[in-house]
C-alpha cells in the first residue's frame, strides 16, 4: 500500500573549525540556519519580503522546501492547515554542549520523494552555514562540512574536492519492507525525541495505540499525495477501527519541556513532547508497514526539527 513513497537518508558528518556552544537538543539550529541561509542563497526578489507573495513562488527551490504551498489544482487535503515538508533533520541524539576546535559532530538529513532531487541545494546550504557559524548568539562557530554519507554508507560528497557523486541513494519502501517480519503479540516503541501529537486538539502525554496510527496515517498520505504525486490507498476507517483494539501494557513515558526561539515570528515557541518507551499489546500485523515507515518519517508536529523520532525495538 505504500509502494510509492520513496525517500533518500544522509549523514552530514561535519568538522569545528572554532569552538562553539550548541544547546541541548541542536534540532532547532540546524533547522532555524538552514532555512535562513537557504532563503538567502535561492532569492532572486529580495524586495518582496513574503515569500507566500512573490510571483515567483510557484517555481522557488526555497518555497517549496521550506513554506510548502497547497498545489492550485488539488483536490485533496483542502483541509490542512500546513503542508507537511519533504525534508526532516535529526539532530545527534546526546546531551553535549560545547564543541571544541576539530571536533566532529553529524546529523541525519531525510528527503522524501520530489526533494530527493533537492540535495544539491541542502549540501551547498549547509556549506554556507558553516562559513557563516552556528550556536548560540556570542558563541558561535564555524564549522567545515567534510563528508557526506548516503542509507548505504557510500560517500557522495567529500570537501577534499568538493564533487558530489551521483549515487542512487533513492530508498523505496519495497526494500525497506524486506525487513517486515513476524512479530509476538507485544509491540514497543522507544520515542527518542520530544514527540507532539495533537488528537481532538490537545496535546497527547500517552498515545493510545489508534492515536499513533492516525497521526501515521495523517502524515504519511500527505507526504505521498504532495511530494510523491501518489494517493495513498488504504481503508482509513478499518484501519483506525483495528488499532482501537490494540491496548497499552506497559510505558514509561515522560514528558519533556523544550523552548526554541523562532526568530521569523520574534517570539519564544514552546515544542515539548513526550519521551521513553511505550509497549502495546495485540494484532499489529496491519500496521507494520506505517510502523517502518514512519521510523523515517517521524511522527507528530515539527518532525522537521528532528522531533517524532521513534525506533520499533527489535527482540535479538
Amino acid at each position: 500500500m505504500l509502494e510509492q513513497l520513496y525517500l533518500a537518508k544522509y549523514q552530514f558528518i561535519l568538522q569545528a573549525k572554532e569552538d562553539l556552544a550548541l544547546p541541548t537538543y541542536k534540532g532547532s539550529v540546524f533547522r532555524g540556519g538552514f532555512g535562513s541561509v537557504f532563503r538567502q542563497l535561492c532569492c532572486v526578489n529580495k524586495k518582496e519580503k513574503n515569500c507566500l507573495q512573490c510571483l515567483l513562488k510557484n517555481k522557488c527551490a526555497y518555497v517549496y522546501i521550506f513554506e510548502t504551498l497547497l498545489p492550485e489544482n488539488s483536490s485533496k487535503f483542502k483541509s490542512l492547515r500546513e503542508i507537511p515538508h519533504p525534508f526532516v533533520i535529526e539532530p545527534p541524539n546526546d546531551n553535549r554542549k560545547n564543541y571544541y576546535r576539530g571536533d566532529l559532530f553529524n546529523f541525519n538529513l531525510l528527503l522524501f520523494g520530489k526533494a530527493v532531487d533537492y540535495l544539491t541545494y541542502f549540501i551547498f546550504t549547509f556549506k554556507e552555514l558553516g562559513n557563516l557559524g552556528i550556536g548560540r548568539k556570542g558563541r558561535r562557530g564555524k564549522y567545515c562540512l567534510k563528508e557526506i554519507f548516503n542509507f548505504q554508507d557510500e560517500k557522495i560528497y567529500d570537501f577534499q574536492d568538493e564533487t558530489i557523486k551521483n549515487i542512487n541513494s533513492k530508498i523505496t519502501f519495497t526494500a525497506l519492507s524486506s525487513h517486515l517480519s513476524l512479530i509476538p503479540h507485544y509491540l514497543s516503541l522507544s520515542f527518542l525525541t520530544p514527540t507532539r501529537i495533537k488528537y481532538q486538539n490537545d496535546l497527547v502525554v500517552k498515545p493510545e495505540f489508534h492515536i499513533l496510527i492516525r497521526s501515521l496515517l495523517h502524515r504519511i498520505s500527505a507526504l505521498s499525495y504532495f511530494h510523491c504525486n501518489e494517493e495513498l490507498k488504504v481503508d482509513f476507517k478499518t484501519l483506525i477501527s483495528d488499532a482501537e483494539k490494540v491496548r497499552i501494557k506497559d510505558s514509561n513515558l515522560r514528558w519533556y519541556d523544550w523552548e526554541r526561539y523562532s526568530t521569523r515570528q520574534k517570539t519564544k515557541m514552546k515544542l515539548g513532547g513526550f519521551l521513553g518507551e511505550i509497549t502495546y499489546e495485540g494484532n499489529f500485523a496491519p500496521f507494520l508497514p506505517l510502523l517502518l515507515l514512519g521510523e523515517y518519517t517521524h511522527i507528530g508536529k515539527n518532525c522537521t526539527f528532528g522531533l517524532g523520532k521513534y525506533e520499533i525495538i527489535r527482540k535479538k
